[in-house]
């Protein structure tokens, strides 16, 4: 089975994490499978040991309202004993929206890959990609 890469998106800038992080996991041997999140299913993911969640900053630094913030809620009883990769892009405030998210994880009982989650402000360039290949390779070694 295909390790999975459930993002949700606006412009694109998430997608773009999505399929470098994508790019790390193949270049580590592995299968991945970049997934929109209202393709993506919690009850397949609560069989999977590692994975990766991607979402922007919304609003107050929050995830996504409609179709993020229930999957992750949906996923919550589930994810204790996994290793999960978090990331995604913002356009304003600090990061608070990825603390919170990898705080959240953490009291779920997932291990957070890093134990922080991969942050890239607005488009991702060269770097910010550099870092989600190597995020992805780190996740199909976990």
């Amino acid at each position: 089975m295909a390790l999975q890469i459930v993002y949700w998106t606006q412009g694109g800038n998430t997608l773009a994490m999505a399929e470098a992080i994508a790019k790390g996991v193949e270049e580590a041997g592995k299968e991945a499978s970049v997934v929109f999140v209202s393709d993506a299913s919690v009850e397949e993911l609560k069989n999977e040991k590692v994975f990766a969640l991607g979402c922007p900053a919304m609003g107050a630094e929050v995830l996504e309202e409609s179709e993020m913030e229930p999957f992750v809620t949906g996923l919550e009883g589930f994810v204790s004993g996994k290793v999960i990769a978090l990331f995604g892009s913002y356009g304003w405030g600090d990061g608070q929206w990825m603390r919170d998210w990898v705080e959240r994880m953490t009291s779920a009982g997932a291990t957070v890959l890093n134990g922080e989650g991969l942050m890239c402000h607005e488009t991702p360039d060269s770097t910010a990609l550099d870092e989600c290949v190597a995020l992805g390779r780190q996740l199909a070694n976990a």
